[in-house]
This record gives structure tokens, sequence and C-alpha cells, in this order.
């Protein structure tokens, strides 16, 4: 009887670390799955913050031959301007701007008298040195080459002459 006894306490005692063993390896599978799940999130915050700049290089590449359309555009003679090469120029100059578009880049919209700003606005000139000792303007009185956020960012700040 003695014998059953001691028997049935060591099942008892094998059972539960057995249990205990199997618990643990099951705690440590849910952490692993868990740890996995998070990994993928940030995998996946990763490549669309890498989807959403990867563009960037392209973009900068872009606007400066758009800036030389909009330089050739802006000076057609007036007689030339219903012309078939001056409205295919005008529609290739259309075509960059949808490209632009279409990856995020969007142009600052800046004009004269608008306030400086020196998060979007890089300064060319400063024509107001007579007024720095009085009263300050910081007006844009022209700008002289447009600026590009590419999803928010600023890639290319304003050109502009402040007065």
């Amino acid at each position: 009887m003695k014998k059953d006894a001691k028997n049935k306490e060591k099942e008892v005692k094998k059972t539960e670390v057995e249990q205990n063993k199997e618990n643990e390896y099951l705690d440590g599978w849910k952490r692993c799955q868990a740890d996995f799940e998070n990994y993928k999130k940030m995998q996946m915050e990763s490549q669309r913050e890498f989807v959403k700049y990867a563009a960037e290089n392209l973009v900068l590449q872009i606007i400066p031959v758009l800036d030389n359309f909009h330089m050739s555009t802006d000076h057609v003679p007036e007689d030339q301007k219903n012309n078939a090469w001056v409205t295919g120029i005008m529609h290739i100059q259309k075509q960059l701007e949808n490209v632009l578009k279409e990856n995020g880049a969007t142009e600052i919209e800046t004009k004269e008298g608008d306030q400086f700003n020196p998060e979007i606005h890089e300064a060319l000139e400063d024509n107001n040195q007579e007024a720095k000792s009085k009263e300050q303007k910081n007006e844009i009185s022209k700008v002289i080459l447009k600026g590009y956020k590419l999803n928010g960012k600023v890639i290319r700040a304003v050109k502009v002459v402040v007065e």
C-alpha cells in the first residue's frame, strides 16, 4: 500500500513537472509568435517609408529639366504662342509636372508679397538694407526658382528675393 501511494505521488509530481514544462514551452512559443508579428509590422512600416522617399532622387533629377522648360516657355514671343512646336513643348512640360505629382512631389505655392518663411524659402538677395534699422517687411519681392515638397518634406526651397 505504501508503494502504491508513493508511485501515485511520483506520478502526480511527474505530471506536474510535465505540465509546467508544457506551459513553459507554450509561453515561449507565444512570445516568439508575438515578436515575429511585431517584426513583420516594423518591416512593413520600414518598407512604406522606403517607398515613400525612394522617388526623391528621381524627382530631384527631373526638377531642373522642368525648370528649363518653364524658363523657355516664359520667353516665347506672343506671336508664336499658338505655334505647333510651342504647343508640343508645353505638352511635354505638362507631362513632366504630372510625373512629379504622381510621385508625390508638389510645388510650394509662393507669390510676390508673401511673408518670408525660412522653412520653405531661401533668400538669394535681401533688398531691405536701409529698412533693417527701421521696420522689416520680410516680404518676398520676386520668386527666382520654384520650390518643391515630396510627401510633405521640403526637397528644394523656393529661391526668392526678400524686401
